[in-house]
């Protein structure tokens, strides 16, 4: 079973800072730990969109930069995929435990 992590904007925004606040640092260490192994990683459009846009009005640009370098594997923001994360953040939010199954093309 290949296994997928999805980030969200918290992470991203840890992973991005420059500071290099402890925080900061387990984020990007638990982030090279997924990559060795060979977890993808994946970043969903609209999550870019919304860190990108607070680097951006904030002027920081090193955390750009930092967005910019990250070999991401995108997830589109598709009608049907953001219908679907609402469903999933809804369950999240009322407390249910989630465990997902995803099948994704290994092309």
């Amino acid at each position: 079973m290949n296994r997928v992590v999805l980030l969200d904007t918290g992470i991203i925004g840890l992973i991005t800072n420059p500071k290099r606040a402890p925080e900061s640092l387990a984020c990007n260490c638990w982030l090279q730990t997924l990559i060795k192994a060979g977890i993808r990683v994946i970043l969903p459009e609209i999550a870019d969109y919304e860190v990108r846009r607070e680097l951006l009005r904030a002027n920081k640009i090193k955390g750009i930069k930092r967005l910019d370098e990250l070999a991401w594997v995108t997830l589109p923001l598709t009608h049907p995929t953001n219908n679907r994360a609402s469903v999933l953040m809804t369950k999240y939010r009322s407390g249910e435990t989630l465990t997902l199954f995803l099948t994704i093309s290994g092309n």
